[in-house]
Formats: structure tokens, C-alpha cells, sequence
């Protein structure tokens, strides 16, 4: 369910750990997915009860060819504490990450379905979490892996319910999703109308793209909230990183300070392996962004856009540079990594590793294949002006497309199948009915999405000061203001669905 939705949205979790700090958040996604735990900061508690079982719906491997009969089994949640008969029936989207039985319980989405009398279900996406259709991740196996096989899933998982719970066709389905699944939310109800009466879609991106190079401009304005020095700060480590690349002595200064888990001296001819140090360097602060202050469930919390700032503009730590090797060592810390990796070719290893028990089967390799067979999304960086420099263009990334999955999978392939995308979904005038889209001003994504009314059947959103999806969390005393008028917005969105 997770950008768990939202996808990462980006990345992976190991079954055998191993040290790579640069994994945990990765072409916008961080491990897991995008939609964190249900619970808020303090984790599980005693209140929640007993969490629903898992269950298993079969479904078909190809919705789009009527000669292929295979099935596969899928994993999805119910919750029917809070039904009374005739209500409506809420549907959480599954994205590039595992289902959860802890949002069955807990998160913003249960407040609304306690206050409507709401049946419950979350459907997990294929190739993801334990839904695995296919007997591994090849290439010839990820064909199947599509948004539109996702949405044709959810279409059939509906039909299927309607019949097992014996639902009046006058019975309305509303969908929720985060990020990804936000996008799936609101792309459900624009092919489905006859199935779902409404959307809630959160965080979602709506325009593919290949260049995302307004993702890193958000980062730069979202640091800029605490202060401009802040982010002069951010743009002079960058510098003085690439003035040490170029002496032997400041080559080894790095290794230290960055903890690297391998010389960066003896990448330096490596331009793979550079772009990606970089890209580690700068995913640190996007992840921080991107996540600052939502709510998700973590044992301790989480850094936010505060604690990199205060950091980077504290003189008394050192240089710049010095500044930025004190950030990537807590969020080394924080991830539970011992070095920071940056080598490409054992990045193309792990890519490469098509078992269901590989480290990138968390959900890694499926979402680089999506974004190089429909969206692109790549957040780039490449102009030595700009505060992230310029080591990581589109180039970089359409390479790791080619790299992982095949020659095909090239610049040309890459547009046409972005071209394809925004063709069959809109785009960002998609001509959809009943979804409100939700967006906060420090995410990243919602340069990709709607952050505007369109007209009253299409409502938005804007929630100043908040982070990726931070409205599905569950709610919290210290919660802005805005944040908290937002979910009354939607709630009271959602009622008038229910009542229309």
C-alpha cells in the first residue's frame, strides 16, 4: 500500500542485511514504499487489538489477453468491524511496497469509515509485498507488472466483493491511496466510474515525466523554509565535495568522513560510481524532505527538515563539507547502515538478481521497472549552478534502465512509453469525476500533481508546511492546523459522495 504507496512514492531491505546506505531512499522511494506505518511515532500500541488475518483473492496474471487463463493468488485485508448494511465500502490501493494489516486499524482513512459505517478492504499490487504472480522477476516475467493490470486487478477484486458480501448495486465504493496508489486512486475512478463511486487521492503524481528536475527544486525550496543560509549551506558542501575529488589527500579525507564503504579514490575515474555518490549525497536531504514531520510509525523519530538545517548552518562542526558528512552520518545511523555504497557495478548486481529472495525484491526492482516502462520520475540534477550540481542528468538514469533490464529499455523506449502513460490517464487534465487530490507544499511529488481545483467535480488540496502523503496518517494533537482542516475537508468530501 505503500510512493507503500505512495511507491517511494524508493529503497531496499534485506532478507541477508547488507551495508547499503544509499538503498534506503532511491528514485524517490524509500524502503518499504512510500506510506509508512499506521500508528504514528510511538509504534504499535495496546489499543489497536488484534489485526486483521491475511486473505488471498485469485486473480488473473494478464487482464488484457483472453487466451491466457493463468491465475495467481493476491493478498488482501478486511476490516468489517465498523459496517452497518448500506453503507459504503472504502478501498485502500496496495503500491510499490507491502500491505500492512496496521492501516486496516489505524490511519485517518479508519476515522472516516468508523464515522460512515464503512466495509473496509486493502488490496495489495502485484509484484509486491506477497502478492507474486510469477515464479520470479525476470524481465519476461515483469511484462505482467503495469498499472493498467493493477487497476484491472482492483476492477476485479471489486466485482468479486460486491458478490461475496451480497452488495446492493447501490452500494458505493470509494478509493483511497498515497502517492503511487494516489495516482491509482484517482486513475481507478477515470476508468471504473461504474465501480467506484470516488477518490481520495493523496500525494499522487499525475504527469509522467522522464526529466523530474522540479523534484530537487522543491527540496531546494522546502530547505529554503527554514532559511536561505541553510541552503547556501547545502549548495557550498556540494563544491567543496567536488574540489576534494580532485586531490589524492581530500579523495582520502572523503572516505572518512562519508564513510564510504569503498575508496572513492579508486572510482574516481568511474563516472557511474560518481553520479552515484552524488545522488546518495543529495537523496539524503530529499528523503529528509520528502518525509518531514508525516506522522509515519517509526520507533524513534524520524530527522526532519529542522534537524538537517540546523546542522548545516551550525559553523561550530566545520566546513560546509564538514556539515554534510555530520548529516549522512545520522541517516547512517538511522537506517542502521555501517558505510554509505556508491559502487555502480554492485548496484547492477543487486538489480540484476531476479529471485523472489533477493534484497531488491522488496520492491526496488519492480519500481525501476515501472518508472522505465511508464513514468520516468527520475529527480535530477544537472547543472553546476544548481544546489545538487550537476552529476546526476536523465542520461544517468535511463543508463540503469538499459543496464538492468535490457538494450530496449533506451532513451526512445523511454518516451514512448511516457508518452503512452499521460496519453491513457490525461495526464494533468485527466477527465475524472468525485476525487479530490490532496498535495502538501514540502513533497516533492506535488510538482507532478494537481495542487489546483479544477472545478467542483475535481477539488484540490494544497496543505502548506506538510510532507508526502501526511494527511493519511493518523491524526496527532501537534498536527498544523492546515492539517487538520484538510482532513475535515475530506471528510466532508467524502460524505457528500456518500450522500449524492
Amino acid at each position: 500500500m505503500r510512493l507503500k504507496f505512495c511507491l517511494n512514492c524508493v529503497i531496499l531491505l534485506s532478507v541477508i542485511h547488507t551495508s547499503f546506505g544509499w538503498r534506503q531512499f532511491w528514485k524517490g522511494r524509500r524502503t518499504g514504499g512510500n506510506l509508512g506505518g499506521a500508528f504514528g511515532h510511538n509504534g504499535l500500541s495496546a489499543e489497536i487489538g488484534n489485526l486483521p488475518p491475511e486473505e488471498w483473492f485469485e486473480q488473473l496474471l494478464d487482464h488484457f489477453n483472453p487466451t491466457n487463463t493463468a491465475t495467481w493468488k493476491q493478498r488482501f485485508y478486511t476490516n468489517n468491524e465498523y459496517y452497518q448494511p448500506g453503507g459504503p465500502v472504502f478501498l485502500m490501493i496496495g503500491g510499490e511496497g507491502a500491505a500492512t494489516a496496521d492501516w486496516m486499524v489505524k490511519g485517518a482513512w479508519v476515522r472516516y469509515a468508523k464515522e460512515h459505517k464503512a466495509l473496509c478492504f486493502q488490496l495489495e499490487h502485484r509484484f509486491y509485498g506477497k502478492s507474486h504472480p510469477t515464479e520470479d522477476l525476470s524481465t519476461e516475467n515483469l511484462v505482467y507488472l503495469s498499472s493498467e493490470q493493477a487497476l484491472a486487478d482492483l476492477a476485479y477484486f471489486i466485482i468479486a466483493m460486491n458478490e461475496k458480501f451480497n452488495l446492493n448495486r447501490d452500494t458505493k465504493w470509494i478509493a483511497f491511496g498515497g502517492s503511487y496508489p494516489g495516482s491509482l486512486a484517482a486513475w481507478l475512478r477515470l476508468k471504473y466510474p461504474y465501480l467506484v463511486h470516488g477518490s481520495i487521492s493523496s500525494s499522487g503524481p499525475l504527469l509522467a515525466k522522464a526529466d523530474f528536475k522540479e523534484y530537487f527544486e522543491v527540496v531546494k525550496d522546502s530547505l529554503g523554509s527554514y532559511s536561505g543560509d541553510c541552503v547556501t549551506a547545502v549548495q557550498k558542501s556540494i563544491q567543496q565535495v567536488e574540489i576534494l575529488l580532485k586531490h589524492r589527500v581530500g579523495m582520502i579525507g572523503l572516505n572518512d568522513k562519508f564513510k564510504l564503504c569503498d575508496p572513492v579514490e579508486n572510482s574516481i575515474e568511474n563516472p557511474l560510481d560518481i553520479s552515484n555518490l552524488f545522488e546518495s549525497l543529495a537523496g539524503n536531504f530529499a528523503g529528509v524532505v520528502q518525509y518531514s514531520d508525516d506522522n509515519r510509525s517509526t520507533k524513534t523519530k524520524p530527522m526532519d527538515i529542522n534537524d538537517v538545517c540546523r546542522i548545516m548552518v551550525n559553523s561550530t562542526i566545520g566546513t560546509p563539507v564538514d556539515r554534510l558528512a555530520e548529516v549522512n552520518s545520522l541517516l547512517l545511523i538511522q537506517s542502521k547502515e555501517k558505510c554509505l555504497d556508491y559502487k555502480y557495478d554492485k548496484m547492477l548486481d543487486e538489480m540484476r538478481n531476479t529471485s523472489w529472495e533477493a534484497t531488491v525484491a522488496e520492491g526496488g526492482r519492480q519500481w525501476t521497472y515501472q518508472t522505465c516502462t511508464e513514468f520516468g520520475f527520475y529527480q535530477t540534477s544537472d547543472d553546476k549552478n544548481l544546489v545538487f550540481g550537476d552529476r546526476f542528468p536523465v542520461e544517468f538514469f535511463v543508463r540503469q534502465c538499459v543496464d538492468f533490464f535490457g538494450k530496449q529499455f533506451d532513451d526512445k523506449f523511454l518516451e514512448k512509453a511516457i508518452f503512452r502513460s499521460n496519453a491513457n490517464y490525461g495526464a494533468l487534465d485527466p477527465e475524472t469525476t468525485n476525487v479530490i487530490y490532496v498535495h502538501g507544499s514540502i513533497d516533492p511529488w506535488h510538482a507532478l500533481g494537481l495542487t489546483k481545483a479544477v472545478n467542483d467535480q475535481m477539488p484540490a488540496i494544497y496543505i502548506e508546511g506538510t510532507a508526502h502523503c501526511a494527511n493519511m496518517y493518523e491524526p496527532a494533537d501537534n498536527d498544523l492546523p492546515q492539517l487538520k482542516a484538510a482532513r475535515v475537508e475530506i471528510n466532508k468530501f467524502i460524505k457528500n459522495l456518500i450522500q449524492s
